[in-house]
């Protein structure tokens, strides 16, 4: 898909512009171990540690709001997965997997937690013991092979997570290319999804 998608941008919107691929090496140095050691505490641990003040933690609060405030005795979690469910059947998914995805954009990790948390009706985000019972719960709000199958690809064709959007957009300095690397994919999950599901339904699998 990477390949077929830069085909296609470039005889489309980047058509006639140049590009150039540059890499410089360094010299070769003696590793010393106390630089590396230190680097990754600074490039690595703090790293992750900041995203998640920064990120994963403001998304918590906001999945806690939406999980635990009722609206007609229904949290407005599942309004909003009953709103999405028409939209996301058609790509063979539902509801709540689609709500999970657009709560999971400040970080990707916490897609499956969501989908517990909804599918339990619990307030808060939780991981299930074992396997065993995640494929109970997945079965029994109706996931197939083919909704498994549609997961997977969504996963890997949708729109990347806030902390990449940030990166293009501080590497481009340009607005326009940060929405373009969000909306390319995204239209390719959607378009492959719902390709998938039709063939699927088509001929009568599941």
């Amino acid at each position: 898909m990477t390949f077929t998608v830069s085909k296609i941008l470039s005889k489309t919107i980047l058509k006639g512009i140049p590009s150039s691929f540059a890499l410089e090496l360094p010299p070769y140095r003696r590793p010393q171990i106390g630089k590396v050691i230190v680097r990754s505490i600074f490039d690595r641990t703090l790293f992750v540690l900041g995203r998640a003040i920064a990120v994963a933690a403001p998304a918590g609060l906001v999945i806690w709001i939406l999980a635990n405030i009722t609206i007609n005795d229904m949290s407005i979690l599942n309004h909003i997965t009953q709103f999405l469910n028409p939209f996301a059947k058609l790509i063979g998914l539902d509801g709540v997997i689609l709500t999970a995805f657009i709560l999971g954009f400040p970080a990707n990790e916490i897609v499956f937690p969501i989908i517990i948390m909804a599918y339990l009706s619990q307030g808060s985000i939780l991981e299930l013991a074992n396997l065993y019972e995640l494929k109970d719960l997945l079965i029994a709000n109706g996931w197939t092979l083919s909704t498994a199958i549609c997961v997977m690809l969504f996963s890997l064709m949708h729109w990347p997570c806030s902390t990449t959007c940030l990166t293009i957009k501080k590497e481009t300095q340009s607005l326009k290319w940060t929405l373009i690397s969000f909306a390319v994919p995204t239209i390719t999950g959607i378009g492959i999804c719902f390709t998938f599901t039709s063939i699927v339904r088509l001929i009568g699998f599941r």
